[in-house]
């Protein structure tokens, strides 16, 4: 009989074992609370002499707070011997508090805070009709008004008079052509200084001279407006200009005329007529 062949066993080598590591959480970082004083300010533009902002919920004045993480409303209450400011984390009797503000303006010292934490954070009405005090902010706002004013300021001492009464005239109307030139040179000073944003944006304007050009020009008798403020035509022929898109300003419409090929034309004519 045929001998059965035997089946030989292959060694396989060791492997090595790998250590099961549990993944890494990550842990979600809160912002670190600033313990410091806060002043509080009511932001409507009034300061009357006693405000009372609201200090728990109730139906008519509703005091909650959306929680993102537990996805659910939670209740707001001002307590003055509690840590929180949250209805369910508030524990035992509580005494209720009041949040005034006196001549519009509320401190709040940095051991209570709870009430820190319900302004600053929670309460639905901030930044509705009060907003926290933020020196540093209003530092940095205060630096940027100093320098819209130097710029300002610096543009109206070097501008031309011609520049500086169409200038004017977008703030005066017709006023304007009543000012000596030291009244232009001193109203454009204080246009700059008090709004210098709006006296910078209207200085670059390419346009506000062509407009102050068409406004003298209708003064002049050279150009005519109608009544409805729709057509422009010629003063002498009554012969018509151009018709204003609607809702557009006449003398923008005009300045944007006078930029055209035809435009630029009426515009040297004028010009010399005025001059």
């Amino acid at each position: 009989m045929a001998k059965k062949a035997t089946a030989t066993k292959s060694e396989v080598a060791p492997q090595p074992t790998v250590a099961k590591t549990a993944p890494v959480q990550k842990q979600s970082v809160k912002p670190k609370w600033e313990y410091k004083n806060r002043t509080y300010y009511l932001s409507t533009g009034k300061s009357p002499l006693i405000f009372t902002l609201p200090a728990k919920h109730n139906g008519r004045k509703p005091l909650l707070w959306f929680d993102e993480e537990s996805g659910y409303q939670r209740e707001l209450r001002y307590a003055t011997n509690q840590a929180s400011p949250f209805v369910d984390e508030q524990k035992g009797q509580v005494t209720l508090g009041r949040i005034v503000f006196r001549d519009g303006v509320l401190t709040v010292k940095k051991e209570d805070v709870a009430l820190q934490k319900l302004l600053s954070l929670y309460h639905p009405l901030r930044n509705k009709i009060y907003k926290e005090l933020d020196k540093e902010a209003n530092s940095v706002n205060e630096l940027e008004w100093i320098e819209f004013e130097l710029e300002a300021l610096t543009i109206a001492k070097n501008i031309d008079i011609d520049h500086a009464e169409a200038i004017l005239r977008s703030e005066y109307g017709e006023k304007v052509t009543t000012l000596s030139t030291s009244e232009l040179k001193r109203d454009l000073m204080i246009f700059a200084k008090r709004n210098p944003s709006l006296f910078i944006e209207l200085a670059n304007d390419d346009s506000i001279q062509l407009r102050n050009t068409g406004a003298k020009a209708v003064e002049a008798g050279i150009l005519r407006l109608s009544a409805d403020q729709r057509t422009f035509t010629y003063g002498e022929s009554n012969r018509k200009l151009m018709t204003v898109p609607f809702d557009e300003h006449p003398y923008s419409a005009l300045a944007s005329y006078f930029k055209t090929d035809d435009g630029m034309e009426v515009y040297k004519a004028i010009l010399k007529k005025l001059n």
